[in-house]
């Protein structure tokens, strides 16, 4: 097993910001949920999580920052997830308001 390159590191180590800000934005939809009694489905804010995960692990595998067409279609997954439950949050938090 060799030694782990700055630009892994770094893949790896940037995904942990952007998992606790999609954790922040599941626990407000899980907060709206609890308190206003509307279906959010926060539980699918998993999903893009898991998504950047996963492309951080496969781009840090083969030590490469892009260009790598597995990486890019689970990076682009995930953010078409995360934009969809964004707006359908949005949408359900600000309607009739």
């Amino acid at each position: 097993m060799g030694a782990v390159s700055l630009s892994q590191f770094l893949t790896l180590f940037g995904w942990f910001p952007v998992a606790i800000m999609l954790v922040f934005l599941l626990l407000i939809a899980r907060f709206y949920q609890r308190f206003a009694g509307e279906k959010t489905s926060y539980e699918l804010f998993a999903i893009p999580i898991v998504l950047f995960g996963a492309a951080s692990v496969r781009y840090s595998s083969i030590d490469r920052v892009a260009g790598d067409t597995l990486g890019d279609l689970l990076l682009a997954a995930g953010g078409i997830a995360l934009i969809v439950l964004c707006v359908s949050l949005y949408r359900l938090m600000t309607r009739n308001r």
